[in-house]
């Protein structure tokens, strides 16, 4: 009986655990359309700017990626994927920025 109750705590602790991950990526992507980061951005497939993956393959092994994509999404930049520029986002917080840098430095 114990081993059962071990085995129902592992399979309920693990349960947990997923979700607050799914959840967190939802929200991370949520973050990003309330943000309207993806009117130019998409996970996968180059839009106006480069996709998520694409950045974080570029930014893999950047020890200081998080923070100058942090910069990047609040004040803009150009020249690094192209002649378009990235326009400032005044509507994100600097904690809001870290979060989605975060999340697409994740997107592998």
């Amino acid at each position: 009986m114990k081993t059962t109750s071990r085995a129902v705590l592992s399979a309920l602790f693990t349960s947990a655990a997923l979700a607050s991950f799914s959840t967190s990526a939802l929200a991370d992507q949520a973050l990003a359309q309330a943000k309207n980061c993806m009117a130019c951005h998409q996970v996968a497939v180059k839009v106006v700017g480069p996709s998520y993956k694409d950045v974080a393959k570029k930014y893999a092994n950047d020890k200081n990626a998080l923070a100058m994509l942090t910069t990047k999404i609040m004040k803009g930049g150009s020249g690094v994927w192209g002649q378009i520029p990235m326009p400032a986002n005044p509507q994100v917080s600097e904690a809001e920025a870290k979060k989605l840098a975060a999340w697409v430095l994740s997107q592998k």
